[in-house]
């Protein structure tokens, strides 16, 4: 069973109580939804996105014993007052995103997502649409390719690993061949961490457009959530963090928001000896004015 990174933490600041309306605009396989719609009875209801039409096949599996309370929709976050305004959620009482790739897609070699396992390069986490990682690399220039490295992946050897995938990029049709390719590039001994990590993460967020959608998702919050309804956001690295507060502080500058925590909340240790994927996540909460 998928086990949801900070669970507790997004109750407690989340306070979901009977008859509220909430939003999780990542339901993915379901956990922090469970643990929310739970708390919303009687009377409240919760409306369930996320893109991965495979990751929400489980979720109405593990939530189908809620029947009509919860109400699960495939489409992207950044559409979110667009799908909030057509279930009539557009003043939510809380919302939650749990930014970034899931453990399921990360080791279903498949959806190739990791250098770790070998599959095709695809990294969408739409499946039923949009451009393909190995498609991405094979259309863009070398120039553009060292900005996604760098930018997305904080990549110090972006420029030389863009020119190595450009001269080679034909014959990279699967996870194992990028990486190959990285590795012979990048020397070991340079690294703490394995050379093709970073690469692989800035070619996911290229491949999804994974902060234009939350910049797209947050530009829209006062159309959908409702006075003194909170917002909750799990980031994975810190580029999406760096988005989240400046979002936050924008807001809260113009008197849309207050900041419920001023610096960002990390799982507990207890959480990161069971689950040390958990240890990367970052919480920010922000609530709406009146």
């Amino acid at each position: 069973m998928h086990t949801p990174a900070m669970l507790s933490e997004v109750l407690d600041l989340l306070r979901p109580k009977p008859g509220e309306r909430f939003i999780d605009a990542t339901v993915g396989f379901g956990g922090h939804a469970e643990a929310l719609a739970a708390r919303l009875v009687p009377g409240g209801c919760l409306l369930g996105l996320d893109c991965d039409e495979e990751a929400l096949a489980a979720a109405r599996t593990r939530l189908g014993n809620l029947g009509g309370q919860v109400e699960l929709v495939h489409g992207n976050f950044r559409d979110i007052a667009e799908h909030a305004a057509r279930a009539g959620f557009s003043g939510a009482d809380g919302v939650l995103f749990d930014l970034g790739v899931s453990s399921f897609q990360v080791d279903t070699a498949r959806r190739g997502f990791s250098f770790a396992v070998e599959g095709p390069l695809d990294m969408r986490m739409d499946a039923s649409g949009g451009t393909p990682a190995a498609e991405l690399i094979r259309r863009i220039s070398a120039p553009e390719l060292e900005r996604i490295l760098r930018e997305y992946g904080e990549e110090r050897f972006a420029r030389r690993i863009a020119r190595a995938i450009v001269e080679r990029r034909r014959e990279l049709r699967t996870t194992r061949d990028l990486a190959a390719l990285i590795e012979r590039v990048v020397p070991w001994r340079e690294r703490r961490i394995h050379p093709a990590t970073r690469c692989y993460q800035a070619l996911r967020i290229a491949t999804n457009d994974e902060l234009g959608a939350l910049e797209g998702a947050l530009a829209t919050l006062p159309r959908w959530l409702g006075p003194q309804g909170r917002v909750a956001i799990i980031s994975w690295h810190s580029l999406e963090d760096r988005i989240v507060k400046q979002a936050f502080r924008a807001y809260e500058r113009a008197g849309v928001v207050s900041v419920v925590t001023r610096k960002p909340v990390r799982p507990s240790a207890e959480e990161v000896e069971a689950n040390p994927r958990s240890r990367s996540a970052r919480l920010r909460v922000a609530e709406r004015s009146l």
